[in-house]
């Protein structure tokens, strides 16, 4: 089993998905507003429970490629979010999806944080050397929590995927670890580092 291990950041913490996570997990995908920006359409109830069990089996796979992770608050773990790492089958790349969270969501304004934890690992313990993230050009919202995250502009590519009966261009950014590393956080170096934060030990 290749499971990830609880990541705590200032604003929230990311751990893998619990069989009690259903529900709120497929609120997330059965929810028109939650997934207008998603590369997929919203989901009806059969296809969110089918997505959550895959998810669920993810660190079972080997080689594990998926990893569809819980965001929490600090000193709770309800699930109030989703974030991925989906690692590709060539090279040392990765590239981060799903960061979605629920309206109200106490960690809201902080969804960077999830994707810079989940960097830290890929850069770490996985051994990754890139890693990219795109959103829709037109979700106006998401260049500045990018640049939040660490990653930089790269491409905007065509027409990439179809959802909502139409197809949508993606802006897409990436980081390298060497230059993701030079301003990574003291947290952050430490997950980098598989070094354990001396508060959680």
């Amino acid at each position: 089993m290749s499971r990830v291990p609880d990541l705590h950041g200032e604003h929230l913490w990311l751990r893998e998905l619990h069989a009690s996570d259903h529900d709120t997990f497929a609120r997330i995908l059965t929810h028109r507003v939650l997934t207008r920006y998603l590369g997929i359409d919203q989901m009806n109830a059969g296809q969110a429970h089918d997505t959550f069990t895959q998810s669920l089996a993810q660190p079972h796979a080997r080689p594990r490629r998926k990893y569809t992770l819980a965001v929490c608050a600090p000193d709770d773990d309800t699930l109030v979010g989703t974030m991925g790492l989906l690692v590709e089958d060539y090279g040392s790349n990765a590239m981060l999806t799903s960061l979605i969270l629920l309206p109200g969501a106490p960690v809201r304004g902080h969804g960077h944080e999830a994707g810079r934890l989940l960097m830290a690992y890929g850069f770490g313990h996985l051994g990754l050397h890139r890693i990219w993230a795109g959103h829709r050009s037109d979700h106006h919202h998401m260049p500045k929590v990018m640049h939040a995250a660490g990653l930089r502009p790269e491409a905007t590519l065509r027409q990439l995927f179809h959802t909502q009966g139409r197809w949508h261009d993606v802006t897409t950014y990436a980081t390298v670890a060497p230059e993701w590393k030079r301003q990574a956080s003291t947290t952050e170096l430490a997950i980098l580092d598989g070094a354990p934060r001396l508060d959680r030990v």
